[in-house]
């Protein structure tokens, strides 16, 4: 590794690799990576921080991140700084791993995933301070529902701050508290486990 630098598209940072043949790659930076740091991919690759195998053959109880769901694909899962995955267990189909969010779930055991903890686990500690430096990164701010005009929003409106005793709802009109937007059809129903609100997933 030669370098490890800031991304403004991503809360963790990448890290600058050079391989053997002098090709160069961005990686996300895993916890403890330094400058001269060597890391390693492959099947027969040591379990160690920074560097990517199958999850196979990464043991029960190891942190992981930038996990593939699809082989083949490149990470899709567990890129945000300071996150991590854990695996739970594995056999020749499939290995259970832990999401952040609490989430168990079933991923092919031939998906591959990095060792370790993201880095950069500070970025949760950042404060914003004012709107401003968060439209400087891009991003603006949204009215509260309940500050516009009737027309504008189903709660807006009054002449004091009230919801107008209703149930809280989108701009179309939609519940936006308690409702399921999940399609019970959805596709990766079949691969979660167990839910991220702890409640074993129902099998039809």
């Amino acid at each position: 590794m030669i370098a490890i630098e800031y991304d403004p598209m991503r809360s963790s940072r990448i890290a600058l690799v050079e391989y053997k043949d002098n090709e160069k790659r961005y990686i996300i930076a895993a916890k403890g990576m330094e400058v001269g740091h060597k890391i390693h991919s492959g099947p027969d690759a040591e379990p160690e921080s920074g560097n990517a195998l199958p999850l196979a053959k990464i043991p029960a109880g190891t942190a992981v991140h930038n996990v593939e769901l699809t082989q083949g694909k490149g990470g899709q899962i567990v890129r945000a700084a300071g996150s991590s995955a854990t695996v739970m267990a594995s056999d020749k189909d499939y290995a259970q791993i832990k999401l952040p969010s609490g989430e168990i779930r079933r991923v092919k055991a031939n998906c591959w995933a990095t060792v370790g903890v993201v880095g950069n686990a500070d970025h949760e500690k950042q404060v914003i301070g004012k709107a401003g430096n968060t439209r400087h990164r891009g991003r603006r701010g949204i009215t509260r529902a309940v500050a516009k005009n009737p027309h504008d929003h189903p709660m807006g409106g009054g002449e004091a701050k009230t919801s107008g005793g209703g149930h809280p709802v989108t701009p179309w009109g939609v519940i936006t508290k308690g409702y399921k937007t999940r399609s019970k059809k959805k596709y990766s129903n079949k691969f979660i486990l167990v839910r991220r609100d702890g409640r074993p997933m129902k099998r039809k």
